[in-house]
């Protein structure tokens, strides 16, 4: 791959990077290991808090037959998001936007990239959901609305197990006849251990929990590959070249990829593809018109936006189910929900670009030099340490505009940013991409 980066300057390798690829393993390693530490946290037997012999809210039957097991919720959570998200990367990736004559390979390594991102982000959604569960499920100790049909009190000696207040006698004393007092868990006779344990693990809900990690997660990640998004208008100069969201940009040649060129392009031949080198005489022309507002976005279909929210609204079932069976109270699943909804969020966004903005991409790798530490000064990973010192795009390898450096803060231009060098840059032949 030719060198545009400054002289003496190697520009990155297009060949897999062994370091990179170990940094990505040593992220699936942690998440195993915390996943574990999760499991070892539902083993522990979680603080107890004192309840109430006379409290209605924790004397619900215990349901024999759960509507979703763990089995089930599992294959809610985990199995079918990534079944999905492994036949949308086969089908959908990378899309219509591939110029004639890419590589197969370059393809194929696009496709196994936005697999693992897809799957690497559901795995930090699920896991970050599970040992936040687990942990709090723990430390507060909450009886379930079940609890007293799990527990088998020892009525005969409950004075024994009264803690805090306690009923006055007629005649001054403390030792009056039981009236709702809290009691210590150890008044719960019931010999299976872990049925009585998991009768005090009601706060956060951990079906609730797991399934919005997993099943909204899944939302978004249909949302972003088929672009389910509140029609909008683009108002910054990246969302507004389409050039920058297709699948390999280094790949176009002499193509106006504008916003507005791309849209009217598409009005005059919906058949043609906006990235076919053969019409950029045809787009050129329309890049100064100015296309009034309504015609620049538009809803998409409807059958879409269902796919893309029926994970969603199953997540809200199996959260209710929880409710119907008398495994929770109402705050434990809306909370254990909360939490699946923001582990889900935070792991999308984690590997992928914003919905509105990515055209459905995930964030490319990681640099080599930036494969296990950055180091202050930087704010990408995606860039090698001494990136002030080279221009132009680095993952695709051609020459781009870069009169701001974010990272160092300062505003400088290059001769490759100069007027007179300005029609040589944008007629730059298309490189030999290997990189995903």
């Amino acid at each position: 791959m030719p060198d545009y980066g400054a002289p003496g300057l190697k520009s990155r390798k297009s060949k897999p990077d062994i370091v990179v690829i170990a940094s990505y393993v040593f992220d699936w390693l942690i998440l195993v290991a915390v996943g574990v530490v999760g499991v070892i946290l539902g083993n522990i037997t979680p603080n107890k808090r004192p309840f109430s012999l006379q409290d209605p809210n924790i004397s619900f039957p215990f349901t024999e037959h759960e509507t979703v097991t763990s089995a089930l919720l599992l294959i809610c959570n985990a199995v079918i998001p990534i079944a999905v998200v492994l036949i949308v990367v086969l089908v959908f990736v990378p899309g219509p936007t591939v110029p004639a004559g890419t590589p197969k390979s370059l393809i194929w390594k696009r496709k196994l990239w936005e697999l693992h991102t897809g799957w690497l982000g559901l795995a930090l959604s699920l896991i970050s959901a599970w040992i936040i569960t687990q942990g709090m499920k723990n430390l507060f100790g909450k009886p379930r609305p079940d609890l007293l049909s799990r527990c088998q009190p020892d009525f005969a000696n409950v004075m024994q197990y009264i803690v805090g207040f306690k009923t006055p006698a007629d005649d001054g004393s403390l030792d009056g006849p039981y009236n709702g007092q809290l009691v210590r868990a150890d008044i719960c006779k019931n010999p299976d251990k872990a049925l009585l344990d998991d009768g005090f693990r009601s706060y956060p809900s951990g079906h609730a929990s797991s399934a919005a990690a997993g099943l909204i997660y899944l939302s978004f990640f249909l949302a972003s590959k088929f672009a389910i998004t509140l029609p909008f208008v683009p108002q910054d100069s990246t969302s507004a070249d389409t050039s920058t969201v297709t699948a390999f940009p280094s790949r176009l040649r002499n193509v106006d990829t504008s916003y507005e060129a791309v849209r009217n392009n598409l009005d005059a031949d919906p058949s043609v593809s906006p990235v076919d080198p053969a019409t950029a005489r045809q787009i050129g022309p329309h890049n100064a018109v100015v296309t009034s507002i309504r015609r620049q976005a538009a809803a998409p279909p409807l059958y879409l936006l269902v796919l893309t929210v029926l994970p969603f609204f199953t997540a809200i079932f199996v959260a209710s189910s929880r409710w119907f069976d008398f495994r929770h109270h109402g705050f434990d699943i809306l909370f254990g929900f909360i939490i699946g909804t923001i582990t889900a969020w935070f792991a999308f966004r984690y590997y992928h670009l914003p919905i509105r903005s990515g055209a459905g991409w995930a964030w490319g790798p990681r640099s080599h030099d930036k494969a296990f530490w950055a180091g202050l000064g930087s704010w990408s990973y995606a860039t090698n340490k001494k990136h002030w010192e080279r221009r132009g795009a680095e993952t695709e390898g051609i020459p781009a505009h870069r009169t701001d450096d974010i990272e160092l803060g300062v505003r400088y231009r290059t001769k490759a940013d100069s007027p007179s060098r300005a029609e040589s840059s944008t007629t730059a032949p298309a490189m030999d991409d290997n990189r995903i």
